[in-house]
């Protein structure tokens, strides 16, 4: 487990204007994020941007900017109606623009439930914003830096909706071509958030609450929780007093790749309400097949799975597993160190390389399996005996080292990268988007 980060907040020095980043789903919890917002606003210099992206796939979006004293909106038309256009267009110029005002002095994101917090902040950082008056071009972070990010959720929906299957075009709220899921959105905004906010309408007893406030901690540890029985609870000294709680260690819109530690912000490792984070390593490659009927196990009583793999079949490439409830994506995440040529290794980070000669193999050099997954309601033994089952046995080992060629003709479902769950035989390897999300699995 890694030690605080002291370059997730800024230095004193730092004098690029101050963004919080406010997200919440849909109902109570977007109710929040607005009540928020005007929470926040009333402090001098902070002006509350929101783009309302109900009409997106008509492309046209309504945006408004408020201040205490000032309130300004605009109907924008999008050829192109989505959310990476509402960004690159609108949104990354926007905050270059409200970065060089004197009057503004901290931008609150109230973000739209279609926007997801880490998308718009890998933007931030990467995204070259041009054609902005007396700025030169480049991405909003030299002019804007993150510094939280708070998630409003409602208490009596979240975990189911973090461990559900339905896709958010079957709840209504996206287009027919959207597959992303209500959990891959709920457990997102949890696990990229610095700070919570737990609308509690529904009146909660002891062991629920203590059961979500286990979940919340482990997805997202360190972030302090406050629970309010009604939005409008949330006045401008409780939301400030929430945000000036967030440790200085927090990761603040940070986007960690997949080679990163998997176990940040010192979680807790025991067992709570029947909540848990199993760890799963192993020093031997899965069997693709049996890899792909265990999977099954990581879907009743999950809340998500993370990790790297080490496929037996694909000897060079990182293998990337996320799941959030009941789907699941796989996907590639870069080549081993040990596949990489001396030049590639050069361009390596170091904090990988050093990671990798701790636990360095002789013969498949940083080639292991390393998984971390988050129960609620789930037998950990029963999950651990499934992730063995499928790892390859002593003899299919000997052909690993010995015979490769004949290894890689094993039967692989996740030769296309893969999806689940699958609705058929004919469908076991779904062939997914090349887009890719920040730690590199295909989305």
């Amino acid at each position: 487990m890694s030690a605080p980060d002291s370059t997730l907040f800024p230095p004193e020095s730092d004098r690029r204007t101050s963004v919080v980043v406010l997200a919440g789903f849909v109902g109570l919890a977007a109710d929040g994020v607005d009540r928020a917002a005007a929470a926040l606003r009333e402090t001098p210099g902070t002006v509350v941007v929101r783009h309302d992206l109900a009409q997106l796939r008509e492309g046209i979006v309504h945006r408004t900017v408020r201040s205490a004293t000032q309130h300004h909106s605009a109907v924008l038309e999008l050829a192109h109606g989505c959310v990476s256009c509402t960004l690159r267009r609108d949104l990354l110029p926007l905050l270059c623009t409200l970065a060089q005002r004197e009057d503004v002095g901290r931008i609150v994101l109230a973000l739209d439930s279609a926007f997801e917090a880490e998308a718009v902040c890998q933007a931030i950082e990467h995204v070259v914003v041009t054609g902005v008056v007396g700025r030169l071009d480049g991405p909003a972070a030299r002019d804007v830096r993150v510094s939280s990010i708070l998630t409003c959720l409602d208490a009596a929906a979240w975990l189911a909706d973090a461990t559900g299957d339905e896709t958010l075009a079957e709840r209504g709220l996206a287009a027919a071509d959207d597959d992303r899921t209500v959990a891959q959105i709920a457990v997102g905004q949890v696990e990229f958030t610095d700070a919570v906010i737990a609308v509690d309408s529904a009146g909660y007893g002891r062991t629920d609450r203590g059961k979500l406030a286990a979940v919340l901690a482990r997805l997202a540890p360190g972030a302090p929780l406050v629970w309010v029985d009604d939005p409008r609870e949330l006045t401008p000294a409780c939301v400030e007093a929430l945000l000036e709680r967030v440790p200085a260690g927090s990761r603040r819109g940070r986007v960690f790749d997949a080679h990163a530690p998997l176990l940040r912000g010192r979680p807790p490792l025991t067992s709570e309400y029947g909540v848990e984070l199993v760890e799963f390593a192993a020093a031997r490659p899965f069997h693709p097949a049996r890899l792909h009927e265990a999977l099954d196990v990581l879907f009743d009583g999950v809340v998500t799975a993370r990790g790297r793999i080490w496929l037996a079949t694909q000897p060079d490439e990182v293998v990337w597993l996320e799941s959030a409830g009941g789907g699941l994506r796989v996907g590639g995440a870069g080549r081993w160190l040990a596949a990489m040529s001396d030049d590639e290794l050069a361009e390596t980070d170091p904090e990988r390389r050093a990671m990798a000669a701790m636990r360095w193999n002789e013969r498949f050099g940083d080639r292991d399996v390393s998984l971390v997954i988050l129960v609620h309601d789930a037998d950990p033994a029963q999950i651990r005996a499934a992730l063995d089952w499928a790892l390859v046995e002593d003899e299919e080992m000997r052909l690993v080292e010995r015979a490769p060629d004949r290894v890689a003709q094993w039967e692989d479902p996740f030769g296309e990268w893969h999806a689940d769950p699958c609705d058929s035989d004919e469908t076991a390897a779904l062939a997914v988007e090349d887009g890719k999300s920040p730690r590199g699995e295909a989305k």
